[in-house]
């Protein structure tokens, strides 16, 4: 099984990150919540010391290589905090849809429990991550080109800030 954990002894340092909506449901290609994720990301770079190389929001799971003084946390409260925002959003937009998410006593799990947590310890490993990201959209056939996906960071008008790589 992935891990579902990064180690408390990689809390620092670059990480390549998968978030998957649980069981797979496309969700994020409607009613702004492609924006809610942008804007949750933007403010963990504000507020969090976030730092983002690389991005791609597909329809149904999002991948990052990211750094962070506190990946951990980042993990946690992106989470906790896009989870909230999707709820209120599924509930004012297709309430019909919160029930796939219902775990039981009032409360929803939004996110897969894993994050795919990688660390990249290498330039060729990140380049290869790098690659997969941007690439993402067009395996899936949603762009002939990387750079037409507007939710990645290969689109040069993306307007979450990617930092340059310095590894």
């Amino acid at each position: 099984m992935p891990s579902v954990r990064i180690p408390k002894e990689y809390t620092t340092g670059n990480y390549y990150l998968t978030f998957t909506v649980k069981n797979w449901y496309y969700i994020f290609d409607r009613h702004n919540r492609f924006e809610m994720l942008a804007d949750s990301l933007k403010y963990c770079q504000k507020h969090k010391e976030l730092k983002i190389y690389a991005y791609v929001f597909m329809l149904n799971h999002i991948h990052l290589i990211v750094s962070s003084p506190d990946i951990i946390g980042f993990v946690r409260d992106f989470k906790k905090f896009t989870s909230k925002e999707i709820q209120k959003n599924i509930i004012a937009t297709e309430p019909n849809v919160l029930s796939l998410f219902n775990i039981g006593d009032g409360k929803y799990e939004f996110w897969a429990k894993t994050n795919m947590p990688k660390v990249i310890e290498t330039m060729e490993y990140l380049v290869q991550k790098i690659n997969y990201v941007h690439t993402n959209p067009v395996r899936k056939q949603y762009v002939k080109k990387p750079e037409d996906w507007v939710w990645s960071s290969a689109n040069p008008e993306s307007e979450i800030l990617i930092e340059p790589i310095l590894f």
